[in-house]
């Protein structure tokens, strides 16, 4: 009885587990039927989604570019500084390449401004072409090219010459001294010195004097011939543009600024407009230039008189300028020039306001200090005196030494 009971237990249980197992696949069976019904809806509505989704994305499309094509065909690209349409802008930015690959040439274009500049050049050589004869504007300038070119051919060739010269009278010089000819008289030396104030236009060009110790030379020409400019030269007031200078062993045209003092002591230069000073007499214009260089007031008032005395104004030493004669004041001036006993005695134009009889007796004066041992440099247009005197005359005519005779007579212009 028992192991019947047991017996149906078990097939019961079977049953149970065979009906559990039967339930689950029917479930399961049922659940992806039911999936693939989803599915087919899913799909379904995708497909319709998708179908919608493509023609509103074409509709929208076809707004877009209708838009944009509004939007190009009446706005201007602001951001990037055009202006005009989409045709203005396409020109602006390609011209050069359309040009060249679909015309086969290239086309300048002009700015506005570029386009001014060119008519006003144009109505400027229309205008230089009314006053220019036959060939116009160009011929003018090349003309002119030409003229330029000629001159400075010119200046160049002048200044070789000036060269070639300063070289051959350094190997005559040279030659001299080796067959032992001195030099040492010499007191003052120019040599292929040119001044120029003004660019290609010299006051002195090329000249060379030589002067020897005690030597009395006279520097003739009419004003404006240079002879002004040269005394300058002598006493560093201007340096030379060209050559070199030596006056009493002083390099002129390399002296220091400091040393240029004692270079001026070392001449006495007398002038036509006398320069005395107003508000002192004569022995103090005289001493002024021994306390310049600081001469002992002993020594100074042993020189003082001597020199007075020799121009003859012994007795006038109290006298001031204006109580003077002209000629007695140009005395007063030589005194001052010759009192530090200078080696070199410069006068430009000592008679220029004297009359005859003044001038007479100046140039004798200047022939005594001369015959004592100073060198005498005259710069003058006076030809009656160089005519009656016949020393060394120096003849330069704008710019250029045309004449240096001994004994010589003054040379009238053409």
């Amino acid at each position: 009885m028992a192991r019947r009971e047991k017996r149906e237990l078990e097939d019961t249980e079977e049953v149970r587990a065979a009906l559990a197992d039967l339930q689950e696949k029917v479930a399961a069976q049922k659940a992806a039927e039911a999936a693939a019904e989803t599915k087919e809806d899913t799909g379904a509505e995708e497909e319709i989604q998708e179908t919608e989704t493509v023609q509103d994305t074409e509709e929208t499309a076809e707004k877009t570019d209708a838009a944009e094509t509004e939007e190009f065909d009446s706005e201007t690209y602001e951001e990037d500084g055009f202006e005009g349409g989409y045709e203005d802008d396409y020109d602006e930015e390609f011209p050069e390449e359309v040009d060249a690959v679909y015309e086969g040439e290239y086309e300048d274009t002009y700015s506005e401004e570029e386009y001014q500049d060119e008519i006003a050049v144009k109505s400027f050589e229309d205008r230089i072409n009314d006053t220019v004869p036959v060939g116009g504007i160009g011929d003018a300038i090349r003309e002119h090219e030409e003229r330029m070119a000629e001159e400075r051919e010119l200046e160049e060739a002048a200044a070789l010459e000036r060269k070639a010269n300063r070289e051959k009278r350094k190997k005559e010089t040279h030659k001299k001294k080796r067959k032992g000819k001195s030099e040492d008289n010499t007191i003052i030396s120019l040599e292929g010195v040119s001044k120029s104030y003004i660019k290609g236009v010299p006051a002195l060009n090329d000249v060379n004097i030589q002067i020897k110790r005690g030597e009395f030379v006279f520097i003739v020409g009419d004003s404006g011939s240079g002879k002004s400019t040269l005394i300058r030269l002598l006493l560093r007031e201007l340096k030379p543009t060209e050559g070199s200078i030596l006056v009493n062993g002083f390099q002129v045209e390399k002296l220091p600024r400091r040393k240029v003092p004692k270079l001026r002591r070392s001449m006495g230069v007398v002038f036509q407009d006398f320069r005395l000073l107003k508000d002192r007499n004569v022995y103090e214009n005289v001493a002024f230039a021994q306390r310049i260089i600081q001469v002992p007031r002993r020594e100074m008032n042993r020189n003082v008189p001597e020199v007075l005395a020799l121009v003859g104004l012994a007795g006038k030493y109290k006298a001031r300028p204006n109580e003077l004669s002209g000629g007695e004041q140009q005395r007063v001036a030589l005194a001052r020039a010759l009192v530090n006993r200078p080696p070199i005695l410069l006068a430009d134009e000592p008679t220029g306001n004297l009359d005859v009889k003044n001038t007479i007796e100046i140039m004798n004066l200047l022939d005594r200090i001369n015959k004592n041992g100073t060198t005498v440099v005259v710069v003058t247009h006076n030809d009656k005196i160089v005519n009656d005197m016949k020393k060394r005359v120096i003849t330069i005519k704008k710019g250029v030494i045309v004449s240096d005779e001994e004994a010589g007579g003054y040379i009238y212009e053409d």
